[in-house]
This record gives C-alpha cells, sequence and structure tokens, in this order.
C-alpha cells in the first residue's frame, strides 16, 4: 500500500483541494491482488488503489473510454516473424500503468483510507492524471502512449491500432501493446536495447527480459528456435474441472479428420511486408 501510494505522489496523479460547488466526488477503495509467475507460483502481492467508476456518469465525469489492444492473432504473427528472422522477443511491463494518463475532465475522489492528510480530512483529491477503475482511465494511458510512439518515430499499423514499427536503413523494430505490456521484437540488438532505455527514461518500467508468458502463452527461446506452448494453461482447465487424472490421448482433434491444404476460402492479401 505504502509502495502504491508512492507511486501515485511521485507521478502527481492528484492535488489536495476543496470541493467545488456542484461538483461530486467519487469513492476510491483498496483492491488486493496476486501476481503470478509463469510457474504459477505466487511472485508478489500487490495492493491497487482502484476509484469506484461504477458511480460516474456518461457525458458528465467522462466521453471517451475505448483503448485499442494487440490481438492475440497479431501477437502470434509476430512470435512467427521472430522466429522466421531469428530475432529475440523481449517483454517490459509498465509500472503503475493508467497514472502515467492525462485526464482532460475534472475528477474528484475521496482520500484513501489510511492515508488521509491530517488536519485536512475534509478535503477532496482533484485528479490530474488517471486512477485504476476510472472509465476513461484506459483510454488516456493509450492516448499517452500512442503519442510518445508517434513522436518517436514508430508508425502505426493501419489495420491492428496497438501494433507500432520503426525501420531504420536495414533495420527494423516491432512492438505491440496490451495494456501494460509491451512484446517487443528487432532485427538489431542495438535498436532494442536504446527502446529499453528510452522507454525506461520516459515510464516506470519492469523489464522482463526475454518473453517467458503472455496471456496463457508459453514460450521458450533459444539458438535452435523460438518454441510456444499453452500447458500451464491445458494443466488449469484439466484442475478446474478436477480431470488432472484423466487419460491423455496423442491426437487432439476428431480421429478420421481429413487435413487438405487449400479449404476453398479465398486468398487474403498481405499487401507488400517488407522485413
Amino acid at each position: 500500500m505504502d509502495e502504491e501510494i508512492g507511486a501515485i505522489e511521485r507521478n502527481k496523479t492528484w492535488e489536495l483541494t476543496d470541493l467545488p460547488e456542484g461538483a461530486r466526488p467519487i469513492g476510491v477503495k483498496w483492491v488486493y491482488k496476486k501476481k503470478m509467475n509463469v510457474e504459477g507460483e505466487v511472485e508478489r502481492y500487490k495492493a491497487r488503489l482502484v476509484v469506484k467508476g461504477y458511480r460516474q456518469k456518461e457525458g458528465i465525469d467522462y466521453d471517451e473510454v475505448f483503448s485499442p489492444v494487440t490481438r492475440m492473432e497479431s501477437i502470434r504473427l509476430l512470435i512467427s516473424l521472430a522466429a522466421q528472422s531469428q530475432w529475440p522477443i523481449e517483454q517490459m511491463d509498465v509500472k503503475s500503468t493508467f497514472l502515467n494518463g492525462v485526464l482532460k475532465e475534472e475528477v474528484y475522489v475521496e482520500q484513501p483510507l489510511g492515508y488521509m492528510k491530517r488536519g485536512d480530512e475534509k478535503k477532496l483529491l482533484r485528479l490530474k492524471k488517471a486512477l485504476y477503475g476510472l472509465k476513461q482511465a484506459p483510454r488516456a494511458w493509450n492516448e499517452r502512449i500512442d503519442g510518445y510512439f508517434k513522436k518517436t518515430g514508430y508508425e502505426q499499423c493501419t489495420y491492428e491500432h496497438a501494433l507500432y514499427t520503426k525501420k531504420s536503413e536495414k533495420d527494423m523494430m516491432v512492438v505491440a501493446l496490451y495494456v501494460d505490456d509491451l512484446i517487443f521484437t528487432g532485427s538489431n540488438t542495438k535498436l532494442i536495447k536504446e527502446f529499453k532505455e528510452a522507454m525506461e527514461k520516459e515510464f516506470e518500467m519492469t523489464d522482463l527480459g526475454l518473453m517467458k508468458y503472455f496471456l496463457g502463452l508459453e514460450v521458450k527461446q533459444s539458438e535452435e528456435g523460438i518454441f510456444i506452448s499453452q500447458e500451464r494453461y491445458a494443466l488449469e482447465i484439466l484442475k478446474k474441472f478436477k480431470m488432472e487424472d484423466c487419460n491423455p490421448i496423442s491426437t487432439p482433434m476428431e480421429l478420421g479428420t481429413k487435413l487438405s491444404k487449400f479449404d476453398g476460402g479465398e486468398r487474403a492479401d498481405c499487401g507488400n511486408i517488407e522485413v
């Protein structure tokens, strides 16, 4: 909890003030969660200060809320590109992601329980940046990171708005954004290193190194290539339905299924992709 409040104050997320006439404050609460690693073990315990966004009213407290994320199909395509080109795939995590989003609306929240300013308990907090739970928080964060990428020379994919590319002579960088997770690869290790340094300078980041686990997808990278699986996900499904001791089967599809090279569908036009 101290770490969360520290991050909020370092980011200058709010300021203590009196409630203006006609304004309506929103409550906050603490949410606790466990962060798991690739082995399914508890990596750390987190406390998150969350705004009771369900009390917000559209058109008064917020307008735009949508924030794009990279589709799983695009993540698989990125992995395929890296595997074919023998590029490393790395991963970074943005700390306190939504705290980086700048708010356009005036939003007032109550002081968090246990951290009220002594002598000013009746005052409220005016948010200058977003907090988790706000309806517009994802949108505010996306505008912030999108603006940063475009300012630093990255091009947004026309058909996948959370995917960015940057070309430098014969080299190329590809970055996929999924809320607070960044998956990126490139043809030059120097470009990857410069990207990581720039991101750590702009935001509070956690460098996770080579990509190992993402949205249920396990990734193993070695000199032999890139291998993906969903072993942990499959085991969790079996455990959920109490089937850990069920009989295994070597063919995960219907017996007698005929596979053909072409299924009669229309060919997809992928355009001219230069690597």
